[in-house]
């Protein structure tokens, strides 16, 4: 029987997790909490025992970090609660050891499919120029949703981003255990 490395196992049950909120995000736009609640429970039970209660803070604080990074952009009209919430149960399935990567890749991996989706939908020069509209909202608005460059505006460009987070989630797994 082959031995599994114990660090390896955190990013491969992130990564279906994150696979699986990406199905639900990409058919029906929503991220369900019957998914999310218990993904997040099973990502503290995992680290509990793995790791002990030292695995369970750290994991808990995974959740967190990344939930408090989508929540900022949930705040400020750029994304859906499911998001946050999905990041945030993918994070604490993860691990602390894995945060950093989730975050950056997944951010990446937005930001390529948001400039992809504006370009197969011939709307580059109109997104450009509302992301340059939006800066501008949020200097001088701050966190508040900008009036109609929002998730909630259904003319504006969507991207279900559960695909970002899960694009994130399989880049770390393949960091963390094939390229090394």
């Amino acid at each position: 029987m082959m031995h599994m490395n114990q660090e390896f196992v955190y990013p491969i049950a992130a990564s279906v997790c994150a696979l699986v909120g990406a199905a639900f995000d990409v058919k029906s736009r929503r991220i369900p909490n019957k998914l999310t609640g218990p993904a997040l429970l099973f990502g503290m039970a995992l680290h509990l025992s793995l790791d002990g209660w030292h695995g369970l803070l750290t994991g808990v604080a995974a959740g967190l970090i990344c939930g408090a990074v989508f929540l900022v952009f949930y705040l400020a009209g750029g994304m859906g609660a499911g998001d946050v919430k999905l990041i945030t149960a993918v994070g604490c399935i993860a691990g602390l050891s894995n945060t950093a990567y989730l975050l950056v890749l997944t951010a990446l991996a937005g930001g390529v499919m948001a400039i992809g989706l504006a370009l197969v939908r011939g709307r580059l020069k109109e997104t450009l120029l509302n992301v340059g509209a939006l800066a501008n909202h949020h200097k001088n608005e701050g966190l508040t949703a900008h009036p109609e460059l929002n998730v909630r505006n259904a003319s504006t460009l969507r991207l279900p981003y559960g695909l970002a987070i899960a694009a994130g989630c399989t880049i770390t797994l393949y960091l963390q255990g094939f390229a090394r």
